[in-house]
């Protein structure tokens, strides 16, 4: 389905007066639905500090090119295994990438609020990844804006899954963008690429008004 129109939001998010190195760029303001997809469109997403809503704007910026994810023969192997579904269950997939016992956990009650908000709205979507007997194993969730895809997080319980969910939406997404907010190896040896901050805005500044791809329908 199409995303619902949202109420604007009363908060600005205005590059220029950024801090020059420092990922962290706000404090404070709302999730609601308008807020959050604005911030996104100005390359900004929100994540807590010590238990305040902060905003991120990455200086380094991670992001993969559809086109350049690299898919090695033994990936492929594993995907063979496992079935990739798309917005089948949304809030299985935030449930799990906000257990609180992972490593890093940031998620808290109120981003996983507002994220099954933007779902239920048309603004957020899942990619799954089921092993044979259709349990699920591993996916990603974040928002579709125009042709940027912002990954929000992913998780796996079986080898691979995370990566096959990603082989997944990067199909999802021919000629658009995929932000990973932060690369790690595990990432750059999947194609993940750094763009400063700058580039990454102007980049995005031409892929938010465009039409985004179809998601599937839910069987």
């Amino acid at each position: 389905m199409s995303p619902h129109p949202l109420e604007p939001s009363r908060w600005r998010f205005d590059a220029a007066a950024w801090p020059e190195n420092s990922d962290c760029v706000a404090l404070g303001g709302d999730l609601e639905p308008g807020t959050v997809v604005e911030a996104y469109r100005h390359g900004v997403f929100p994540m807590p500090l010590d238990g305040a809503l902060a905003w991120w704007s990455p200086v380094r910026r991670g992001v993969l090119v559809p086109d350049d994810m690299r898919v090695s023969r033994s990936l492929r192997r594993s995907a063979k295994a496992f079935t990739i579904t798309c917005d089948t269950d949304f809030a299985g997939v935030l449930r799990a990438c906000a257990d609180p016992s992972r490593p890093g956990a940031w998620i808290s009650p109120e981003i996983e609020a507002a994220y099954l908000r933007l779902h239920e709205l048309g603004w957020a979507h899942s990619v799954e990844t089921r092993d044979a007997d259709g349990t699920l194993v591993g996916g990603l969730y974040g928002l579709q804006v125009g042709r940027l895809f912002a990954g929000e997080s992913m998780f796996h319980r079986a080898r691979d899954a995370s990566k096959v969910a990603l082989m997944g939406l990067a199909q999802l997404q021919p000629g658009g963008l995929i932000d990973v907010q932060w690369s790690t190896p595990h990432l750059a040896s999947l194609g993940v690429v750094e763009l400063d901050r700058g580039d990454y805005l102007r980049r995005v500044a031409d892929l938010i008004d465009q039409p985004g791809p179809r998601w599937p329908h839910p069987d």
